[in-house]
């Protein structure tokens, strides 16, 4: 087996942040003793990345992603704990290592704003000594998935928010990375040019095999590109794992949708199906939420088709977001009462579930 593309082990950064007392007697204290706090933002975080795997690292605001990203980018050092990313040291060995990375920031653009943005590809090409012929291919294939051909004339401040997150991922890939990192890639965009985003990062991921960190707080980007995501919340890992995992662990519903005809008598707000309580959604349709732990969802079928007049079924799960936000309420639940006055960003003694799982 070869080895992880990235490789964290026991990932720790902390901050000293000042503390001021409030009034105008806090503040003349203040200029003569000053008090700090120490703040984790991340606290002893592992994992590895396999080379060519697209990972979802997701948690709430606050809860150290940024921060994480920082520091296997090489932007920030550690306070403690080792990171190898491409057999490089990122913040060690950063001149070497950004060569073999790209980034994209959903709120900031690498390209030059006044410029034309095929004056910015050509700078990125001189930078990162891309042959003419290498460039020339590529730029077909960005123009071929992502139709930044007509784009290429324009400058970048007069691209809409989709044109230029299109541009900036074409730029982020000129050099073809091994390793790229997203933050936020598709934030304010539209339906379509969401769509378009995630239709390229999958080709890309299987042209290149590259291997692919997205944090993002659309719920949506990660079930459509990841197949594993680490969650992460006050800093410490809480789920290494498949999203069909992390779904199945702590919401393992199924919920089973029928529209009845004809509508019972009086359309009654519940049904008796066997020993189960049908809802009333809403004229005529009717739901039944089962404990997948507990119970077969087939024998519930099986008895809502046999009793009832059903005219239409569906079987569904509940929602990513719904899990998620879950499992940040339980995670909120654990912690000490002193715990909710600190910023966010995390401190040391915070709580978080444990056993966290891979798979």
């Amino acid at each position: 087996m070869s080895d992880p593309a990235v490789r964290v082990r026991d990932l720790v950064k902390t901050f000293e942040v000042s503390r001021k007392s409030p009034g105008l007697a806090g503040a003349l204290k203040g200029l003569f003793r000053s008090e700090t706090t120490t703040l984790t933002a991340v606290d002893h975080v592992s994992f590895d990345l396999d080379r060519g795997e697209m990972v979802g690292y997701i948690g709430p605001n606050g809860a150290g992603k940024s921060t994480t990203i920082k520091m296997l980018t090489g932007i920030l050092t550690p306070t403690s704990g080792d990171v190898t990313a491409l057999g490089f040291v990122p913040w060690r060995d950063r001149r070497a290592y950004t060569k073999s990375i790209g980034v994209v920031f959903g709120q900031r653009t690498q390209l030059w704003w006044d410029i034309a943005v095929v004056e910015s590809f050509r700078l990125l090409r001189e930078i990162y000594g891309v042959s003419e012929a290498d460039y020339a291919r590529r730029m077909k294939v960005f123009d071929d998935l992502l139709d930044v051909g007509r784009l290429l004339p324009q400058p970048v401040r007069k691209l809409s928010l989709g044109e230029r997150m299109r541009c900036d991922l074409a730029a982020s890939l000129l050099h073809e990375p091994t390793l790229l990192f997203l933050d936020e890639p598709t934030i304010g965009l539209d339906v379509v040019a969401k769509a378009n985003v995630r239709s390229f990062l999958k080709e890309a991921n299987k042209l290149l095999s590259t291997t692919v960190i997205l944090t993002t707080h659309d719920l949506d980007d990660i079930e459509e590109l990841c197949e594993r995501v680490v969650l992460i919340d006050r800093g410490q890992v809480l789920w290494d794992g498949s999203l069909r995992g992390l779904r199945d662990r702590h919401l393992p519903e199924a919920r089973i949708r029928f529209d009845l005809n004809p509508i019972p008598a009086g359309d009654p707000a519940e049904l008796a199906v066997g020993p189960w309580r049908a809802a009333r959604l809403a004229q005529g349709r009717y739901q039944i939420v089962v404990d997948k732990r507990e119970v077969s969802t087939a024998d519930v079928l099986r008895e809502v088709v046999r009793d009832l007049p059903v005219l239409d079924l569906a079987v569904g799960e509940p929602d990513i977001e719904e899990v998620v936000a879950r499992i940040y309420r339980e995670n909120a639940a654990l912690r000490k009462p002193d715990d909710e006055a600190l910023p966010e960003g995390g401190a040391p003694g915070v709580v978080a579930h444990r056993g966290v799982r891979r798979g």
